[in-house]
């Protein structure tokens, strides 16, 4: 797989998109955990980087996440797309959940163009209301940057005006599986389960 671009029959990628504090990052841990997918956090790939000494791009990703701005996709794309190709080469690994990407539709079109086409978007949709009381709670405890109320209403602009276009793209090509994700923990990893069996990916992967 020492090439630029990565085969449909040899990496299935799957989108995992929706609101800041919508539960992607919960939900990949247990899609990783029961189905075998490789787990690759966009943004937890760009906080990594900038803290990595020596990176070239470490100041400007700070930059970026501290204003709540999209990191520049060539960025985003190369740490992603070195992930995948280390998760293959040294544990065999094929199948990847790529979590809080593409952010914006040329990220989608690039990504294609220079890695491959996802198999599909799980969104997880839930109302702005409910995302802001989680996050402001994640604020208390969690550290980062962007958990506070500026920086929250600054994401939420920016993922309708960039994101959603992208989710909106993808359900013209029947391409968006949709989870409401205001529902428990429980409840909405019972419907994502049913997402991935009702794709056959349940035969090939579960318990395996």
């Amino acid at each position: 797989m020492d090439k630029t671009n990565f085969d449909p029959s040899e990496a299935t990628v799957v989108f995992v998109l929706g609101g800041p504090g919508a539960g992607k990052g919960t939900q990949c841990e247990k899609i990783k955990n029961d189905y075998k997918f490789v787990h690759l956090s966009a943004g937890d790939l760009l906080r990594e980087e900038q803290k990595r000494e020596g990176s070239e791009y470490g100041e400007l990703i700070q930059n970026y996440i501290r204003d709540g701005l999209i990191v520049p996709m060539e960025v985003t794309i190369a740490l992603l797309k070195n992930a995948m190709k280390e998760s293959f080469e040294k544990e065999n690994k094929t199948h990847f959940l790529i979590d809080g990407f593409p952010r914006k539709m040329d990220q989608a079109e690039k990504f294609e163009e220079t890695v491959v086409e996802p198999k599909f978007v799980l969104y997880f949709k839930c109302s702005e209301e409910v995302l802001l009381k989680r996050l402001l709670e994640r604020g208390e405890t969690s550290g980062r940057v962007d958990d506070n109320i500026e920086s929250i209403k600054k994401r939420f602009r920016v993922f309708e005006e960039t994101s959603l276009p992208v989710i909106e793209a993808y359900e013209k090509r029947d391409k968006v599986r949709q989870i409401n994700s205001e529902q428990t923990v429980e409840e909405v990893y019972s419907d994502v389960k049913k997402v991935f069996e009702s794709l056959g990916l349940r035969d090939h992967l579960f318990y395996t």
